[in-house]
């Protein structure tokens, strides 16, 4: 089967996207072939792009992707010939139109769970399931901060918050991506080019700020996560949009009143098959109910993956992004 691909010799801008056409084979003992379908562009594949991230060179993009198993290697029972599957890694390599994936990477779609949903959500879904339940524990009447509230992440993240019974502020940088906020169901929408984002949490929350703030930028709003926490809560800085946060006075923590700040990945969330089952199934179920309506704001052919990039870091999307093989 011939198939194209992805894949970078060296890190840089979206110019360093490259492809190849392979010739696929037969996969070997515990892997299986799958043609994909839909593919999930997410910010971390610009950190394996751009340096963020070190990752071995030359090496393929992508960690979500949706399709069809067409064969199986030896040893891969739970999974035939026919079956939808999606997978989030955490092997890269996805921006393809069929490859090779381990087949414990490998999640069978339930039958109301579309492909473009899966390739869209599934690891924006369990990363938004692991920050809100296994890592804040966000509990029902508490307000929440959510910057980015119309990104990718951030439409599932307000839609979960307000399925466990949060109240959700949100920030956004336009009037369109207020609107999807509140579309969402954020409760408050603050566009932070505009006003003052963490005085208008202290006016909302009565001076006292808020348990918990998940912030998906990084170095650009790390002042500003503080000033909007509340004594003794959560920053939860799961991103790296506008920079890393690097140099931390642990002090400062101690300034704003005795804050927490943690830096979860996904994967040490979803490290035992067990936990990857039970987080994925939570995902299915939340969107399979409607509590967690995907949006899919744009769609690109696999082939202008490079374009994606530029956009996405340039803050011209919003919800999630697929690349279509």
């Amino acid at each position: 089967m011939q198939a194209i691909q992805a894949y970078i010799e060296k890190q840089g801008g979206p110019e360093v996207i490259e492809w190849r056409e392979v010739a696929l084979g037969t996969p070997g003992p515990g892997q299986v072939l799958v043609r994909q379908t839909a593919v999930g562009l997410n910010y971390i594949d610009t950190y394996h792009r751009d340096g963020t991230y070190p990752v071995e060179l030359p090496g393929g993009l992508g960690m979500e992707a949706a399709g069809e198993v067409l064969s199986v290697g030896e040893g891969v029972h739970a999974l035939e010939p026919g079956d939808r599957v999606a997978t989030f890694g955490p092997e890269r390599s996805a921006y393809a139109s069929a490859r090779f994936v381990k087949a414990s990477s490998l999640f069978k779609l339930p039958a109301d769970i579309e492909d473009e949903t899966a390739a869209a959500a599934l690891l924006k879904g369990c990363t938004v399931e692991a920050l809100v339940e296994r890592c804040a524990k966000v509990e029902a009447g508490w307000p929440v901060l959510v910057h980015a509230a119309a990104g990718g992440v951030g439409l599932i993240l307000v839609q979960w918050l307000k399925a466990v019974g949060a109240t959700v502020i949100g920030t956004v940088s336009t009037e369109a991506k207020e609107h999807a906020a509140r579309e969402a169901g954020a409760d408050h929408v603050i566009r932070y080019k505009e006003e003052d984002v963490a005085a208008h949490v202290r006016e909302i929350t009565d001076g006292q700020g808020v348990p918990v703030t998940f912030d998906g930028i990084g170095m650009a709003t790390w002042e500003v996560s503080l000033k909007a926490t509340a004594r003794r809560g959560l920053i939860v800085s799961y991103g790296n949009a506008g920079g890393p946060v690097s140099g931390v006075n642990l002090g400062i923590l101690a300034q704003h009143g005795s804050q927490f700040v943690t830096r979860p990945t996904l994967f040490d969330y979803y490290l035992d098959p067990g936990e990857r089952a039970a987080g994925a199934a939570r995902v299915f179920e939340m969107i399979g109910s409607g509590a967690v309506e995907v949006t899919i704001g744009q769609r690109y052919p696999l082939r202008e993956a490079a374009r994606a990039h530029e956009d996405l870091e340039a803050g011209r999307t919003t919800g999630s992004t697929l690349l279509v093989p």
